[in-house]
């Protein structure tokens, strides 16, 4: 019947505002789609860690790397050639100047000796004859010559006499240079033989031995036999750049004072390899007549007291002194300082906890502080933790650092 209205174009008002299925279901979601949606919600603002910009005065520190070395280091080769028959000292050991080290064959040496001891005694005998021949020769010449002023004898016989006696002494000249040059030969034959024995020239410590006893030794061998080093005192060899020493020498010398005079009142401090600090403080001792024009630096040595000889030759460390104090210097945490590119930025967070992102220009650093020279005040509040949540002009929730502000324990400020 509907159907038969529908096309006859009847339909009762009671379904004209139908709506079919498809209608009421796009209509539904319409406005169901909204039902789920909120207001964006604002987030909190970060959480900070800042500290307070202290100001304080701090000793700058400069610190170079240093090479321990022996204040004498003496190598140890033979004088004379020889086989290696006994070492008579223990390796490593502390020895006295005079200690015997190593023993060579000295056989053929004793024997050049007692053979140059009999050439000195020949020689000696040929110049007493010399002597005796020229005594007689001598009172011959004494004899004649009164006699050939009276014309007793022939003035012939006085100048034969005479030259006899000359001839007499010509002979005694020779035979004495004959003995010197005796006494010289065994002289050397005494020293070969006592170079034998070869014996330490310095008070030391001994290395171990570079030769082994059967091995044949001369003075023209490559290697030394062992070395000894005084190392008590030791030195330590830095090597500043010239710029380094300038700057180092300029900030603490005084009116009419050489550069000498400047370093040797400095204070050194040495670092070991394993990061302890060595108790003894040490001074200057020389510094180099040049600076080297291959890298720019001079060598300038510190010495330290060593007196149970912990430190050795050939060891390493780090050498640091106070140049200077410097007045009112301004500190922040290092982890607040971020380098971009060669740049150094800090956050500093305002009264109205906003931030604002600011380059500084940063000095040398103390501790676990860094020195900053421009770009911040006494009383800024910085951002030590958590840089990486802000950006300029973000306002943040800021708390105090609970990190160390304390700068190292030596107090001082490396360069």
């Amino acid at each position: 019947m509907l159907e038969t209205q529908r096309r006859r174009g009847v339909v009762p008002s009671s379904f004209q505002h139908c709506k079919s299925p498809l209608s009421i279901l796009l209509t539904t979601l319409a406005f169901c789609s909204g039902c789920g949606k909120e207001k964006p919600v604002e987030a909190a603002p970060p959480v900070v860690e800042v500290v307070e910009v202290t100001q304080k005065d701090v000793p700058i520190t400069r610190e170079w790397v240093a090479t321990l070395t022996g204040k004498v280091n003496a190598q140890i080769r033979a004088q004379v050639a020889g086989y290696l028959m006994k070492q008579t000292y223990t390796n490593g050991a502390y020895v006295k100047k005079g200690t015997p080290l190593f023993q060579l064959d000295s056989r053929t040496f004793q024997a050049s000796a007692d053979q140059s001891g009999g050439v000195l005694a020949q020689a000696r005998g040929e110049l007493a004859r010399a002597q005796a021949q020229q005594g007689k020769t001598q009172l011959d010449v004494t004899r004649y010559t009164p006699l050939a002023a009276q014309g007793a004898i022939s003035k012939q016989e006085l100048d034969d006499a005479t030259q006899a006696n000359l001839a007499a002494l010509a002979q005694v000249e020779a035979a004495k240079a004959s003995v010197v040059a005796a006494e010289a030969s065994l002289e050397s034959a005494k020293l070969n033989l006592g170079f034998s024995t070869i014996v330490a020239p310095i008070d030391g410590v001994v290395g171990i031995a570079n030769a082994q006893v059967g091995d044949f030794i001369s003075p023209q061998s490559l290697n030394p036999l062992t070395t000894v080093s005084t190392v008590n005192p030791i030195l330590a060899n830095i090597t500043p750049s010239e710029q380094e020493y300038l700057k180092a020498v300029r900030e603490t010398m005084k009116a009419r004072e050489t550069d000498k005079e400047a370093l040797g009142r400095l204070v050194f401090e040495l670092e070991l390899t394993d990061g302890s600090l060595y108790p003894l403080a040490g001074k200057f001792y020389a510094l180099d007549r040049q600076v080297d024009i291959s890298t720019g630096a001079i060598l300038l040595q510190i010495e330290f007291p060593n007196p149970n000889n912990l430190l050795r030759p050939g060891g390493f460390g780090n050498v640091r002194t106070v140049g200077k104090i410097e007045k009112g210097a301004l500190l922040v945490p290092q982890r607040a300082v971020t380098d971009v590119q060669g740049k150094y930025l800090i956050a500093v967070v305002g009264s109205d906890n906003k931030v604002n992102i600011r380059p500084v220009t940063v000095g040398q650093k103390f501790g676990t502080m860094w020195i900053v020279t421009e770009g911040l005040h006494p009383g800024d509040r910085v951002v030590a933790e958590g840089t990486q949540k802000v950006t300029d002009g973000i306002h943040v929730n800021p708390k105090p650092y609970s990190g160390s502000t304390t700068a190292a324990t030596n107090g001082s400020a490396a360069k």
